[in-house]
């Protein structure tokens, strides 16, 4: 399974550089915009929907969502930046809002039983993670700044894998997923923090002059909201009692069970660059 794991990780990261050295901008955001709209086929079954149509239905809202931001927003203007600062701030709110959901999942299995709740969660979900995306490659070295996302997310990932396997004993959200520890967590985010501190200071982020701590504090804050995306759909998961999204990427299981940590750290990694100065 880790060799599985391994070789479609490759691939994916293959292709997202491809896609990030060679794509011009709007053709990037289109890209983009068809993953999220798969993501939104496997998120249809969250929502219940059976049919091929009705998952067709679903996912197609979503790159019409994000071709009105592209609109609305000017995100192939000058400043594309400055227009989406709202909105990203609000998403990052929302993320933030989402630890309480997850601390009492619970109480609040009401709120999750309701398919039109998760449906309008997906659609926000996704449409902010392309969001983000867009507006992470309008800035200086936009493709680098995209894969340094990945890369962190990636981190945070690999980190609490290992340090799970070999060390977690305490469960980090029982009821929601229980193969996650607080040992695998801290892991991810030792991980991240010897990131920003090794590698991060060498490129280009750093010609701009933003201190250590400025980026140890993103990297920190984009793996802690990784993690929180990744418990949102699990517990949306449970809910409906899906063990994966799907089974697209062998080893991994569908494609959104590798898009929702993105989903969570996308928003936070773009408002926190703009944010520190970038």
């Amino acid at each position: 399974m880790l060799r599985q794991r391994v070789i479609t990780a490759l691939i994916l990261a293959g292709a997202l550089i491809a896609t990030l050295l060679f794509a011009p901008y709007p053709v990037q955001v289109i890209l983009f915009a068809l993953v999220a709209a798969a993501g939104g086929w496997e998120w249809a079954a969250l929502v219940g929907a059976q049919g091929a149509f009705s998952r067709a239905v679903y996912a197609a809202i979503i790159p019409l969502l994000c071709g009105a931001l592209w609109m609305g927003l000017a995100l192939d203007g000058p400043e594309a930046s400055l227009h989406a600062r709202p909105w990203l701030a609000a998403t990052a709110l929302l993320w933030s809002a989402m630890l309480v959901g997850l601390k009492y999942y619970s109480a609040g299995r009401g709120v999750w039983g309701h398919a039109w709740v998760r449906a309008v969660m997906g659609w926000l979900m996704l449409t902010a993670t392309w969001l983000a995306v867009a507006v992470c490659l309008t800035l200086i070295n936009g493709p680098f700044i995209v894969f340094l996302l990945i890369l962190t997310v990636a981190a945070a990932d690999i980190g609490a894998y290992f340090a799970g396997r070999r060390f977690g004993q305490h469960a980090l959200a029982a009821e929601i997923s229980p193969a996650k520890t607080w040992e695998g967590f801290w892991g991810g985010m030792l991980c991240v923090a010897l990131l920003a501190t090794l590698i991060w200071q060498n490129l280009p982020l750093s010609q701009l002059h933003l201190g250590w701590g400025s980026l140890m504090v993103l990297g920190l804050a984009t793996a802690g909201a990784s993690v929180v995306g990744d418990l949102t759909v699990s517990l949306l998961k449970r809910e409906v009692g899906l063990k994966d999204s799907g089974s697209l990427l062998p080893g991994h299981g569908g494609l959104l069970d590798r898009l929702d940590s993105i989903c969570g750290a996308a928003p936070v990694f773009a408002l926190g660059l703009l944010l520190i100065g970038y």
